[in-house]
């Protein structure tokens, strides 16, 4: 799913190209894509482009006449820029927005249509579609551990919760609790003050680090390559790699369709967190510990060595 970075990139490859242009016409290839009817997605066809926002991972484009086209993206959802009336692709095209100065395409890979579009008149029905947490970039400590502790959460969870922070997802919240070197299932509320500011510092630092990335990447160009999986991250979908910090072997716990990549040697302690499904199916031979995983692997090797000589051990 874009993230705070991701949108933020998006908006600014946006304003270059379309602040001031005039919305032509709007394409709907996917009847699921548009999720409003009032006021009719045909009322934006002939506007001005006033500004554009960033609503948590939602992009607000701003229109004369205090109209207001919100894009979520969703999982899977992408923007991309192309000529003037260009056609879009059939399987995974959903809308096409067409100005004078290009097309803005939007797609959806996969089969689940999660990606949508509303259109809104006026500040007010903007607002319900801001789920309300903290912008961090724009806050200080003390708002940061309010929100940190208004519930009762794992740090992951508190992280990617859209009511309590905005725009992190599951990329940027696995980078910010490796960065701030904290295990992502200890509870917000048994943290302490230097814990808390810990984290406070890494979440801003990752967030600042990743959107000036993204810049240099994109250039004068679209962001084009936006994805969860980025050359240059620490731990997110790296399992089974090197921490870039301490050289162990990134490790994962996987739940429904997230999986939450950390390091346990920088975060945990040496500790390994179960996973639910599978430390359940191995009950006591799951390894509680980094070494006895490391040991096991060495077992291992040696075991395939005895069988062939011949084979690398690994």
């Amino acid at each position: 799913m874009p993230e705070l970075p991701d949108v933020v990139v998006y908006i600014e490859a946006l304003e270059r190209r379309i602040r001031g242009a005039r919305l032509e016409r709007v394409r709907v290839l996917s009847p699921f894509v548009l999720r409003s009817v009032d006021p009719p997605l045909a009322a934006a066809a002939g506007r001005t482009v006033s500004g554009l926002r960033r609503l948590g991972k939602r992009i607000v484009v701003g229109l004369e006449s205090d109209l207001f086209l919100v894009l979520h993206l969703m999982i899977a959802g992408r923007l991309h820029w192309r000529p003037a009336g260009a056609r879009p692709p059939g399987k995974i095209g959903l809308a096409a927005f067409d100005f004078a100065t290009g097309t803005l395409v939007m797609t959806e890979a996969g089969t689940k249509k999660r990606a949508a579009i509303h259109l809104v008149r006026g500040e007010e029905a903007l607002r319900e579609h801001d789920p309300g947490g903290l912008e961090v970039l724009e806050a200080d400590l003390t708002a940061f551990r309010a929100a940190l502790l208004a519930e009762k959460h794992t740090l992951k969870r508190a992280l990617t919760d859209a009511r309590l922070f905005s725009g992190i997802g599951n990329a940027y919240s696995d980078e910010i609790l490796h960065r701030a070197c904290l295990s992502p299932v200890k509870l917000s509320q048994q943290l302490a003050d230097e814990e808390i500011r810990r984290l406070f510092e890494a979440t801003r630092a990752t967030l600042l680090d990743w959107c000036e990335r993204l810049r240099r990447e994109a250039g004068d160009g679209f962001p084009e390559g936006v994805t969860a999986f980025r050359e240059g991250m620490a731990v997110h979908g790296r399992y089974g790699k090197p921490c870039p910090a301490c050289g162990a072997p990134v490790q994962r716990i996987v739940h429904a369709e997230n999986a939450t990549n950390y390091c346990a040697r920088c975060q945990t302690g040496g500790r390994l967190l179960a996973d639910r499904a599978l430390s359940r199916l191995l009950k006591e031979d799951w390894p509680r510990t980094l070494e006895q995983l490391e040991e096991r692997s060495a077992g291992r090797g040696a075991w395939r060595a005895r069988r062939d000589p011949t084979r690398p051990s690994v």
